[in-house]
């Protein structure tokens, strides 16, 4: 439970802005605490969550049960190739609450691989579902819909990832998301073992030390990247086995990466009969009755939050991903769309009131809530990340703050920037000190993860970073003997625009497969329009590996960055510290993790003497650890990392002067001198 007066009291002290709405803050907080109460009374919550060990198909000492939550229906019955597709000769009993139940006696009642369904009975009506807490759905051939799965393989996975599961976490997030099923190059779809084999390799080299795995919850439709669920607790099985995802995660814990899975609670696949809506006939069992049942944008159903049953469901799910497949954490698709009766849609979010209105779905910020809190009991290591583009105060403290008690958010408004400043100005007319601001802007004590474009820019219809730069040259000029100033601009700004978000996010980074090589082609899944296709939707690996190619540059950039970034621990060091901005000259110098930052984003203009005070760092000598402009990363290697920079008393104060060719940047530290003895 949540102390409610002394978690508004620590809420004001951290955000005084906050004083005016507590009152409303209260009110979510008391109902945060009836509905806690409902699940749990006063135990805990991972004692309490257990939907996914009583629903569903299970062993017993002579056989199996099965049991289903169908409280708008009249009858029920269950059947599949165990009973040769008879549809009435297994029923279900109403046992009480909306609970209907089987057993069946005998130990090879049920066995593994054999198709299940449910028909539920309800106003003389007779209709096919799939058990809402099946573990595996496959298509079925006879109808080519999916269809339940019984799961138990003779030999269950064997863990081997004890000394991290549950016991370490990264320090600063750097997370490499990705899209299993478009990891590889080839015209199909990737598997989890492909992935395990190949793409974890390649991660760990460039030196993320975080995955999030994108469309692992069964969804019928491909094009959908994952974000229309029906099967809640089952792995997609177009991308492999259960077991085949548990050697993924477990091999990645060996290699020293955490896993995270991009859970989709925000809203559902409406298909009916493969998905949970209509699961007992009514309208309202799972989702909201009416208008406020369906996302207008997404075409897709949302959740009843305020209902006990919903939460318990949901709740389940995600300690389910965590005890059954080790997940790390979760990041929270769609933390926006939960939050609002609007879904967020047309809103600004320009002032607190926005937050606090009638237009707020109190029932679902206590969902996230119970989800924290929940994630974070059942594995202390545990990362949450919260995809929220409003802002929502709070979202990032702790529970005992009075917050939602996510560890981090998304700087959604960061990527939206550089979209903006590419389509809109010219470089040279880029204000250095609204890049500050954005690029370091964060709610008090609230953690933020950092990107310049995830997955949502390298769809199809959108440009990835590397696209708006060099537009239809990248098509004729990435061989590494061409040159041409669109060119030559696009490699060096790609290079300095992620390597700027890097250096001033706040806690964390992330990018989308291939980004950080420049990848040539946007994503687009098989589909009608494109003759079911799969050339848009995979990875081109190959040119990456390519001698002859600039994506080789560019790979070789996001990797020392990375590496640079985690040898100076610099999202775990305190936050940048601004030492000049020079708007006419678009420079950018700054001091973080005890480097130096210099940036010179102007397209054109070199500078010869630029002045970097040392009033941060202080007196000594000083040499460049690290130069945008070096020549495997597709630079001029102008910057010389043997000189030495003496830091000397001037009109300006303490400093020393740098050229910095245009394009460029740098990182310099302090010598370390040697003692004598």
């Amino acid at each position: 439970m949540i102390k409610t007066d002394s978690a508004l009291l620590k809420l004001r002290n951290i955000d005084p802005y906050l004083a005016p709405y507590l009152p409303e803050v209260k009110m979510h907080l008391d109902r945060y605490n009836d509905k806690r109460y409902d699940l749990a009374k006063d135990g805990s919550l991972t004692d309490a969550i257990n939907g996914h060990l009583y629903f569903g198909f299970h062993r017993t000492e002579d056989g199996w049960v099965f049991r289903e939550w169908l409280p708008g229906a009249d009858a029920a019955w269950l059947y599949g190739d165990f009973n040769n597709w008879d549809k009435f000769a297994c029923p279900l009993a109403n046992i009480g609450n909306g609970v209907w139940e089987v057993k069946l006696k005998g130990k090879n009642a049920l066995k593994h691989g054999q198709f299940v369904k449910l028909i539920v009975g309800r106003e003389g009506i007779s209709f096919e579902r799939i058990p809402a807490y099946i573990r595996r759905a496959v298509m079925d051939e006879r109808d080519y819909k999916l269809c339940g799965q019984i799961w138990e393989p003779e030999k269950p996975f064997r863990w081997t990832d004890k000394t991290w599961y549950g016991k370490k976490r990264p320090a600063a997030p750097l997370i490499y998301e990705a899209h299993i099923g478009m990891a590889q190059e080839k015209n199909g779809v990737g598997t989890y073992l492909e992935f395990a084999e190949e793409t974890l390799e390649w991660v760990k080299k460039a030196g993320y030390n975080t995955i999030q795995l994108m469309a692992i919850q069964e969804h019928p439709y491909y094009a959908s990247f994952g974000y229309q669920v029906t099967n809640f607790f089952a792995p997609s099985s177009r991308l492999g086995t259960p077991e085949e995802l548990k050697f993924l995660i477990n091999k990645a814990h060996k290699m020293g990466i955490a896993v995270l899975l991009d859970v989709v609670h925000s809203h559902a696949c409406p298909n009916v009969g493969e998905g949970l809506s209509r699961q007992d006939g009514t309208d309202g069992q799972y989702f909201l009755e009416g208008g406020r049942g369906w996302h207008s944008a997404w075409e897709t159903r949302c959740f009843d939050y305020g209902k006990t049953e919903v939460l318990h469901f949901l709740l389940s799910n995600l300690k389910y991903w965590q005890d059954e497949f080790h997940f790390d954490g979760f990041r929270f698709d769609g933390v926006t769309s939960m939050l609002y009766e609007n879904h967020g849609l047309g809103e600004a979010f320009t002032n607190y009131g926005m937050y606090y209105s009638l237009n707020t779905n109190v029932d679902a910020g206590n969902y996230l809530r119970l989800a924290n809190e929940l994630i974070h009991e059942n594995n202390p290591c545990a990362i949450t990340v919260a995809e929220d583009m409003s802002g929502m105060p709070g979202m990032c403290l702790p529970l005992e703050s009075a917050g939602m008690g996510f560890d981090y958010r998304l700087s959604m408004g960061v990527p939206d920037l550089w979209i903006k400043l590419l389509k809109e100005q010219p470089m040279e007319n880029w204000n250095v000190m609204h890049l500050w601001y954005e690029l370091t802007a964060g709610r008090p004590q609230e953690k933020t993860i950092g990107y310049s474009e995830s997955h949502d820019q390298a769809m199809v219809g959108d440009k990835t970073i590397i696209f708006r730069l060099a537009d239809a040259e990248m098509y004729t000029g990435m061989c590494k003997n061409y040159h041409s100033p669109t060119m030559d601009n696009a490699i060096d700004m790609h290079k300095l625009i992620r390597f700027l978000t890097l250096a001033l996010a706040n806690d964390g980074y992330l990018n989308f497969m291939g980004n950080e090589f420049g990848h040539p082609e946007w994503i687009d899944f098989p589909r009608e329009g494109n003759n079911w296709s799969y050339h848009y939707a995979r990875r081109q690996w190959s040119l990456v590996k390519s001698p002859d190619y600039k994506y080789e540059w560019l790979a070789n950039f996001d990797r020392e960055m990375i590496a640079l970034a985690k040898k100076a621990k610099l999202h775990a060091g305190g936050k940048p510290q601004s030492i000049w901005l020079d708007g006419d000259k678009n420079l950018i110098i700054f001091e973080r993790g005890k480097k130096i930052f210099v940036f010179n984003m102007h397209p054109t203009q070199s500078v010869e003497d630029i002045f970097v005070s040392c009033h941060l760092t202080g007196k000594g000598d000083y040499k460049v650890l690290f130069s945008s402009d070096d020549e495997e990363f597709g630079g001029q290697g102008r910057i010389s990392k043997d000189y030495i920079y003496t830091a000397k008393d001037t009109k300006y104060g303490n400093g020393f002067e740098i050229y910095l060719p245009c394009r460029t940047a740098v990182v310099l530290e302090k010598v370390k001198k040697n003692k004598t003895k």
